[in-house]
């Protein structure tokens, strides 16, 4: 790739992270309606992992088969992102929606670019720079106040359950992004997200009883749908959009921005399932909201990528 693709890309990337983001914040339309239909979190995250290696699995199988091709030494690399990051961060944040609210959750999903950033600073030696410190305040901050940690989120109290999973997930998704990050370096970004939801499934599949799924299924003549929207919409697309950013940000600023998906949960909690709205939260969203702002403004920004595509465009 030339000059003026890298810095295309690089301009786009986080422009994808924040369209991924978008998507994430959109699973609770889907998960709702399958946890009522009768599916546990377990077998929501198995539903979803298949899909989304199934489709993509099969598309590389007739488009590029060079892509699915790996070494044994680099299992670990796919088993970290598969098994220790999409399996147990998944289950971890199914569990916290059902013991707390959809944007709580998903708040408390956001605690992973504090572990993004610590992880990245000891293993890839990113600079902890002065303008990171303040977003990752303002964030925390903003956490703080949509969740209720601060004043009360309306009625809405928080358990010791739903914080443990919801930390736990935080955790497991940020070393999406630190192990994703060294699998980048060797394999293709499509490889990384096959083989991560094909050992995501594999490893859930002993677990979720496979002929219950289907029951359900069966009795649910929705339940399909929704597994295939929630694997599309709400799992593929959007890893698909942030491995891609990924390649080309700062490991760190990238998990930042995936801070606009609380917003986004937020907006649908309670638009659709009329969770409480108060002013805290609103305070919450609009810290969130100046924490992106703070890690992604650049004066010079427009005028230096301007100046780079005329010299690229020049040699």
């Amino acid at each position: 790739m030339g000059r003026l693709g890298q810095q295309h890309w690089r301009i786009l990337a986080p422009f994808l992270i924040v369209v991924a983001s978008v998507f994430w914040g959109m699973i609770g339309l889907f998960s709702n309606s399958l946890t009522k239909a009768g599916l546990s979190a377990l077998q929501i995250t198995e539903g979803r992992c298949f899909v989304s290696a199934a489709i993509l699995g099969f598309f590389l199988l007739l488009t590029n088969r060079k892509y699915l091709k790996i070494k044994l030494h680099d299992l670990w690399l796919f088993i970290g992102t598969g098994v220790v990051s999409i399996a147990f961060f998944n289950i971890c944040y199914f569990i916290a929606i059902s013991e707390s609210t959809l944007s709580i959750a998903c708040i408390l999903l956001h605690t992973s670019p504090c572990f993004v950033m610590l992880f990245s600073c000891v293993l890839f030696r990113e600079r902890f720079t002065l303008r990171k410190g303040i977003a990752i305040i303002l964030a925390f901050v903003g956490c703080m106040y949509t969740t209720g940690f601060i004043n009360g989120a309306g009625e809405t109290s928080i358990t010791g359950v739903a914080l443990i999973a919801g930390l736990g997930s935080g955790i497991g998704y940020a070393l999406y992004s630190v192990i994703g990050r060294v699998a980048l370096t060797k394999y293709n970004w499509l490889t990384l997200i096959t083989y991560t939801f094909l050992f995501a499934s594999i490893a859930l599949f002993p677990f979720c009883k496979p002929s219950e799924i289907l029951s359900i299924a069966v009795a649910e003549n929705t339940v399909i749908l929704h597994i295939v929207l929630l694997g599309v919409l709400s799992t593929l697309l959007p890893f698909l959009l942030y491995t891609k950013g990924l390649e080309y940000m700062d490991t760190g600023k990238a998990a930042l921005l995936t801070f606009v998906e609380p917003v986004v949960a937020t907006i649908i909690g309670i638009t659709v399932f009329h969770e409480v709205f108060t002013g805290y939260i609103a305070t919450g969203i609009v810290l969130v909201v100046l924490s992106i702002i703070v890690i992604n403004y650049q004066q010079t920004r427009i005028k230096n990528w301007s100046t780079e595509v005329l010299a690229a465009h020049r040699e």
